[in-house]
């Protein structure tokens, strides 16, 4: 009677007659069973086992391969799923148990009869290191998709708003809307400053169909905000926003003194500061604004550290610190230089500075800092400090987009990102902020969004009207045209380098410092 043990029912060999035969050869397939699940059983002569595993890796690879490619919209919209991040948890925790269980068990399988103990013990050594090498990237991945799950979660949670109307089609979230507006404000609250005042005032107007961007900026220091005629804001502001004192009814003390002096007016709202400048600045534009995003600049800097900084072109001096209402010098001065990699305390500065400067430069600045903070968090910074940047988010950012739109707003987004973004900004070439037109302001935007997204928006002279002085030589771009409507220009436009600029701001030499 031959000695040769025969194959099971399932087709595999007992322990020891495999072809794998030696020590060696399992060790080494036990590796390749690690890296491509499967090929172990293969080897060892179950093959059945074998083939269900590595048909299972294989459509798991091409999962993944299908969504960092085509289905790379599917995998976004997961990104902001609370619900479907739970199961990504979830399954990636039981996905890396099965292959830890496919490593010993391919081991035992390939493992031949009577070796030494030294040989055991380099085995179990072996697959003690390969199951290591499958549990940190499953940690590492569990890690970052509840950093994001607390993230959406913190950020996009539901809350109540006064502005904001849930959507009737759950399938059409945008129902028949050819356009999304979006405020976006820049909350300079911090350290020493009482409330916030949102110094950046943006709305993003995105059309559904095409993602088509126009970004319209309004100056900080713009008086008198209306309210809509059917806003029981309209009945206590009739001649626009007031709060007593000049500088305490200017915009970027509406977020912070609308409420303060009628605290319930538009009802139950989480923001009521944001709730007064979407009215006001939808009423202001012309525009019915959809949602706003706030973010708190006193945590901006954390932001920019935990990207490990941000690049940016500085075309004049740009003052760090100093109060020009009271004449207070600035400590020093952030020099003209392309490429100029900032930390957060150094950024934060750079997007603040304003002294013997324009709002309308600092505009400019707050809005490539911006673009930097896009440039910065490529692939790479994004995986290696997410739970950081998460956290720090969470604490700066602030919105009342529903968590429900989010898939939704991903699809707008993206095509969004193939178009080119536009910027308009309402200066004192165009109007007077202490006297400002709104009928002119709404007329402007109407002209701007009617051009094509490709064409300039036609050149549109404002009225006169008194002038307020302006302090400051250097142009509100670094390149590129200037005024809200003539012509509208390209956010790239005002954060490139301009080496005459730059030359003649050094030639002058640096303005007088507190330190100097």
């Amino acid at each position: 009677m031959s000695d040769t043990v025969a194959p099971d029912a399932a087709g595999s060999s007992r322990r020891g007659t495999h072809p794998a035969g030696g020590f060696g050869p399992a060790l080494l397939l036990t590796v390749a069973g690690t890296v491509v699940p499967g090929t172990a059983f293969l080897a060892s002569g179950r093959r059945r086992l074998g083939a269900v595993v590595l048909a299972l890796f294989l459509l798991l690879l091409a999962g993944g391969a299908w969504l960092a490619t085509s289905g790379r919209r599917h995998a976004i919209r997961l990104a902001v799923d609370s619900t479907a991040l739970l199961w990504v948890i979830g399954g990636v925790a039981t996905l890396a148990l099965l292959w830890l269980i496919v490593v010993v068990t391919g081991y035992r399988s390939l493992r031949p009869r009577g070796i030494r103990r030294w040989q055991h013990a380099l085995g179990s050594l072996v697959v003690l290191l390969l199951c290591a090498g499958v549990v940190a990237p499953a940690v590492f991945v569990v890690q970052i998709a509840a950093a994001q799950r607390s993230l959406v979660d913190a950020v996009f949670h539901d809350g109540t708003s006064a502005t904001v109307l849930q959507p009737t089609d759950a399938a059409h979230p945008f129902g028949t809307k050819q356009e999304v507006n979006i405020l976006l404000l820049g909350g300079d609250g911090g350290q020493g400053r009482e409330g916030v005042r949102t110094d950046t005032v943006i709305v993003a107007n995105v059309q559904t169909a095409t993602g088509a961007t126009t970004l319209f900026s309004l100056p900080r220091n713009l008086e008198n905000l209306p309210f809509p005629p059917d806003s029981p804001l309209a009945a206590v502001y009739p001649n626009g926003f007031t709060a007593g004192s000049e500088d305490e009814s200017l915009l970027n003390a509406v977020y912070r003194n609308g409420p303060a002096a009628h605290p319930n007016i538009l009802g139950p709202t989480d923001d009521p500061g944001a709730d007064f400048l979407k009215l006001g600045v939808g009423q202001a534009l012309g525009l019915h604004i959809d949602y706003y995003v706030l973010v708190n600049l006193d945590g901006f800097s954390q932001l920019v550290d935990a990207l490990g900084g941000i690049t940016v072109n500085v075309n004049y001096y740009v003052p760090v610190g100093g109060e020009p209402t009271i004449g207070t010098l600035p400590d020093s001065y952030i020099a003209p230089g392309p490429h100029q990699h900032m930390d957060g305390a150094t950024a934060l500065a750079f997007a603040r500075g304003r002294f013997g400067l324009t709002d309308y430069q600092r505009m400019d600045r707050q809005r490539c800092v911006l673009d930097a903070i896009v440039a910065a968090a490529n692939p790479v910074t994004l995986l290696s400090r997410y739970q950081e940047l998460a956290r720090t988010t969470q604490n700066i950012l602030s919105t009342d987009l529903p968590q429900s739109l989010l898939g939704d707003v991903v699809d707008l987004g993206l095509r969004v990102k193939d178009t080119a973004i536009r910027s308009v900004v309402f200066d004192d070439t165009v109007i007077r902020p202490a006297y400002p037109d709104y009928a002119l302001i709404r007329s402007l935007v109407r002209q701007a969004l009617a051009a094509p997204s490709d064409t300039p928006a036609p050149t549109t002279t404002a009225p006169s009207s008194p002038a307020a002085p302006t302090t400051g030589a250097a142009p509100t771009r670094g390149a590129g045209p200037t005024g809200a409507a003539g012509p509208a220009a390209e956010v790239a436009d005002a954060c490139a380098y301009d080496p005459v600029q730059a030359q003649a701001a050094l030639t002058a030499g640096q303005p007088p410092t507190r330190r100097g």
